[in-house]
């Protein structure tokens, strides 16, 4: 029997699914694999077996997030659409076999709309122009559509107007904002963020909790695929009463920890104030406040601090790619909880940081992988470490 295999028009030029002429369940091998051949020989060491790899069961449409750049075109049109990979020359899309429907419709419609009020797309090598990037998120669970405008200024020209058209043009966006992004970089939002219209943020919902969700906070792009991570990482929950959320961000990991398991306590440290804010809202609309602690500081500052005069059953990271620093993990260890519980977007890195934390007396005891991003060569890992 064959396999499903998928196309797209703009798959060579984009390069952004650089997977996607490779049949599923090979991709499925791959990633399993991958895994294997990072953590088989310390897996084997330690006795904890590798699990099969978390796939979807129809691996498309699964990005609830989406972006797009804007640059000059001939006649006075706007160009928006993807980089070509390793370029900063755009290309067209008019629909993405991975994102949500909704949202490179509303990316085109943004594009449509400036072009035709004479907003200028921003020019980066020249650092002029006002439109630099839009940002859609989409809800899973909910009807909300969070649309980010993303400007070198701090004001459109005529925004009532802007607004009007644009809700005309997007009828599905429930919140516009403006992100004003006034420095000559590559990385898409700036610090400064004003509603245009609606609320300025966007709800979801993770394993039955509720979720706010605003122009910069960090959220999983695809769901679906967060719960099977979440709930694999909530299994070396079952029998604590204590847990530590490091890089906790808006709070998404403790608060479903908390909600499933009645007893727990859950602390979490993040550097970034607003998201502490935003978890602080998230643990009280989900009830489970009187269970959640949240602190604005520095992880491992923290740990080496408050955080040594405190007990916790289980520490639970979930750092970025480029993974953990030995502060850190040498911080997680002093508190000597009896499990970590360490999800990774990169197992490189996190390849890195086991051997860390098995100098520091921890050993492997489970390693479940999980495809986040199918079609691409990503994989995720969730690894419970116990206390030896």
């Amino acid at each position: 029997m064959g396999y499903k295999t998928y196309t797209c028009p703009i798959a060579r030029d984009c390069g952004g699914c650089e997977w996607l002429a490779v049949p599923y369940p090979i991709q499925l091998r791959r990633k399993q694999e991958q895994v294997v051949d990072l953590l088989g020989d310390m897996a084997s060491a330690d006795s904890a077996a590798i699990e099969d790899i978390r796939g979807m069961d129809e691996p498309v449409r699964y990005r609830h997030k989406a972006a797009t750049p804007f640059a000059h075109a001939r006649g006075g049109r706007v160009r928006c659409g993807f980089y070509a990979a390793g370029t900063h020359r755009i290309v067209p899309c008019n629909e993405c076999l991975v994102e949500d429907p909704r949202a490179r419709k509303i990316l085109n419609a943004v594009a449509r709309v400036t072009e035709r009020l004479h907003i200028p797309p921003y020019d980066e090598d020249r650092g002029t122009g006002v439109l630099r990037h839009a940002v859609v998120r989409c809800g899973w669970k909910s009807n909300d559509v969070l649309l980010t405008l993303v400007s070198r200024v701090p004001e459109l020209r005529d925004e009532r107007r802007v607004v009007s058209e644009l809700r005309a043009a997007c009828p599905d966006v429930t919140s516009i904002v403006l992100n004003v992004n006034e420095r000559r970089t590559n990385a898409i939002l700036g610090r400064r963020c004003r509603t245009l219209l609606g609320p300025g943020i966007m709800h979801d919902e993770l394993l039955g909790c509720r979720f706010e969700i605003g122009p910069t906070s960090f959220y999983q792009t695809n769901p679906a695929q967060t719960e099977a991570l979440y709930r694999l990482a909530l299994e070396g929950l079952d029998d604590a009463t204590s847990a530590l959320d490091a890089y906790c961000g808006t709070g998404t990991i403790g608060i479903c920890a908390a909600s499933q398991h009645e007893g727990l306590h859950v602390t979490g440290v993040e550097q970034v104030a607003a998201a502490i804010a935003s978890a602080e809202r998230n643990a009280r609309a989900n009830d489970v406040a009187d269970r959640c602690r949240f602190v604005a500081a520095d992880a491992t500052s923290w740990m080496a601090h408050e955080g040594r005069n405190q007990h916790f059953d289980v520490v639970i990271m979930d750092p970025p790619r480029a993974g953990s620093t030995p502060e850190f993990l040498a911080g997680a260890a002093a508190l000597e909880p009896r499990r970590i519980v360490y999800v990774s977007c990169n197992v490189v890195t996190q390849t890195r940081d086991l051997e860390v934390l098995r100098g520091h007396g921890y050993r492997l005891t489970r390693v479940a992988p999980v495809d986040m991003f199918p079609h691409t060569k990503h994989v995720e890992s969730v690894v419970t470490l116990e206390r030896r």
